[in-house]
């Protein structure tokens, strides 16, 4: 499947970092280079619900609790993301946790999504392996 860039605000990428989409997510999404941080993970996961991007999702979901699919609802309007806080999940860690704000609308109604994401890892790539929604 191939991401639903008609989603893109002025081609802006949806993880709010002021960089074009295809200089920011879009390089992660494309495989052309992999997340350096958690944190980026996150932003580059969070922009592949917004672009409809499954497949992205499921290559960078640890093995240990990945799907083994995922259907993304393309009426689910993702609007913003605050990244709350991070713990580890530099370049050198192992492990690494970001807690955000995902901002959404669905059925004409608004919502926030809160999640405390679990990071790991592993051959100097990393990985998403679970969160608890707050």
């Amino acid at each position: 499947m191939t991401p639903d860039l008609s989603r893109l605000r002025n081609g802006a990428c949806p993880c709010l970092s002021d960089e074009q989409y295809d200089h920011c997510c879009g390089r992660f999404h494309r495989g052309q280079a992999d997340a350096p941080t958690a944190g980026q993970l996150m932003r580059s996961r969070y922009s592949a619900f917004v672009v409809l991007d499954p497949e992205y999702l499921l290559r960078t979901w640890h093995t240990s609790t990945r799907p083994a699919a995922m259907d993304l609802d393309a009426q689910m309007e993702w609007r913003r993301l605050d990244v709350v806080s991070t713990q580890g999940g530099g370049p050198l860690d192992a492990t690494g946790t970001v807690e955000f704000a995902a901002h959404y609308r669905a059925d004409g109604e608004r919502g926030v999504q809160r999640e405390l994401s679990r990071f790991v890892r592993e051959n100097k790539r990393w990985f998403y392996v679970d969160g608890d929604v707050r």
